[in-house]
Order: structure tokens, then C-alpha cells, then sequence
């Protein structure tokens, strides 16, 4: 484990998995940490070195210090990775996000387009997209609003273990189920919960401006949107809207897998990275 904290507020705790010569870096989900890639870093450890960091409140990172945006905060986090690492020293590497990390990449292409070669976005959690106006689904619109009211609300309500374990049920694996996990597990994750809480206004309303018009056309490099087949409804929609805005995408699915497909399914993702970095290449030549 590394520490960075050149130009943060805080610091965070990074990690390499791998050894192999293209230099990936990866952004955990919510209620993760840096070690949920090493499932994926393992199968491609003679491919990439995967470098990646525990969000604020995740992990060995401090707690979220309440200040800014996490979007934002953890952003700048992965660009002060890239930077301490020296990682793009050969050239631009490649983005990968899960889920809250996801939307955190697609900050850190907009910031420094010029670092990233390819960015691959796995289930990402742009609910302002799905808006009554453009879905096609609208009961997985509700059924997003109901269930994460039912959330907030017991949050609110100051219960945040079952808040917790209620969202965990929602966007986890489903194994095992939450009695069935570590003690330590199930604590970490309710360490994490009030900074997830804190993240409603990037994820359902875009508070940070990722998805406008001006900061989308930043993102020209080949972006790879990856959902289960098995996920959510709401995130096939979600998948669908931003794939509409994005200059150049592949869209892939994973049809035996939720939402947790990065740990659940590493085999099946790393496949499709596979699949689709040499048609980066192809690109760039």
C-alpha cells in the first residue's frame, strides 16, 4: 500500500495488482475498495498493472472530511495516482470504473483527456439520465425512486446499518447475504454509507456537470459501456442514454450478471477488455 497526498486534501491508500505492460487504472464501486479488482487483475496480471486507490471513506482512506464534491474529490484523487506513479509516462493509459467509480473515471477524462487512451465505464450509476422524459422503462424508474427513498429515509431516520444493509441488497451480489458476512465487512461498509448518502446530488443530479453537452465533448477517446444482463432494469436505461451522448462507444452485456459483474463475473469482464483494447489500438493507428 502507497499513500498519495501530493495536492489532495486528503490523502488516499493505493494499490498495484499485476504486472504486465499496458497501465490501466481502476476506480472501485461504493461500499468496495481497491482490492474489488483484484478478481480482474489476476486473470490480466500478465496483460496490465492495474494501479488504483480506496475512495474517501473507503478502504485504508481517511474518512471524507465533509468538504467539495466526492465526484470531484475522488477525481482528483485517481489524477494525483497517475501523477505520483508517474503512470503515463509511455503515453495515455487506460480508465476503469464500477458503479460510483464509473462516474468517478468519466471526471477524471474530462479533466486530463489527454492522460486517458480508453475509458471503460461498468455499470455507471448516471441516474439523472434516466428521466421520465427519456426512458423507456418507466417502471424502472419508480422502482429506482421507491427503493431509494425507502433508503434515505431509513438513513434520515439515523438507522444507517439498515439503511446499509438495505442498499447493499439492492446493488451487492446477493451473496452472502449480509448476516453472513464478517463483522468487519459489514462495519466497513456502514463506515462508508453517509459518504455514499453524500454522492445523491452527482448521481441523480449531476451536480458536478459531467453529462452536459460542453463536458461530454472532452470525451473522444473509445469508451466501453459494460451492463449485466441480470441488473437492475434502471441500468439498461442508464446504459442506453449514455451511450446516445458519447462520441465513440461499444456497448457489451454481460447476460449472467447484477450489477457486481467486475467481482461476481472477472472472467466474463476481463473478456471483453480483452475484446475491445485492440480495437483502441486500431484506432490510434
Amino acid at each position: 500500500m502507497v499513500a498519495i497526498s501530493t495536492g489532495l486534501a486528503q490523502p488516499v491508500a493505493s494499490h498495484v495488482f499485476g504486472c504486465g505492460p499496458r497501465k490501466v487504472v481502476a476506480v472501485h464501486c461504493s461500499l468496495a475498495h481497491s482490492g474489488a479488482w483484484r478478481g480482474l487483475a489476476t486473470i490480466l496480471e500478465e496483460q496490465v498493472t492495474v494501479s488504483s486507490f480506496d475512495m474517501l471513506s473507503h478502504g485504508r482512506s481517511p474518512d471524507w472530511d465533509g468538504k467539495g464534491l466526492l465526484q470531484l474529490r475522488n477525481a482528483e484523487a485517481g489524477l494525483a495516482l497517475i501523477e505520483a506513479e508517474n503512470l503515463a509516462k509511455e503515453g495515455p493509459l487506460d480508465l476503469i470504473g464500477h458503479s460510483f467509480g464509473a462516474t468517478v473515471v468519466l471526471a477524471m477524462a474530462q479533466m486530463r483527456p489527454d492522460l486517458v487512451r480508453s475509458l471503460v465505464m461498468v455499470e455507471p450509476v448516471f441516474f439523472s439520465l434516466a428521466t421520465a422524459a427519456e426512458t423507456s422503462d418507466p417502471e424502472a424508474l419508480e422502482a429506482l425512486r421507491r427503493d431509494h427513498m425507502t433508503v434515505r429515509e431509513t438513513y434520515l431516520n439515523g438507522d444507517v446499518e439498515h439503511a446499509t444493509r438495505l442498499f447493499n441488497r439492492a446493488w451487492g451480489a446477493g451473496h452472502p447475504k449480509w448476516n453472513d458476512l464478517p463483522e468487519s465487512a459489514r462495519d466497513a461498509m456502514v463506515r462508508s454509507f453517509p459518504a455514499v448518502m453524500a454522492c445523491d446530488t452527482q448521481v441523480y443530479e449531476d451536480m458536478l456537470g459531467v453529462l452536459t453537452p460542453e463536458k461530454l465533448a472532452r470525451v473522444t477517446m473509445p469508451c466501453l459501456l459494460i451492463d449485466g444482463g441480470k441488473s437492475q432494469p434502471i441500468m439498461h436505461e442508464v446504459i442506453r442514454a449514455l451511450a446516445a451522448r458519447l462520441q465513440d462507444v461499444t456497448c457489451r452485456r454481460i447476460d449472467s450478471a447484477g450489477h457486481m459483474l467486475p467481482i461476481t463475473h472477472p472472467a466474463e469482464t476481463a473478456a471483453l477488455l480483452q475484446g475491445f483494447w485492440p480495437e483502441v489500438a486500431r484506432s490510434e493507428a
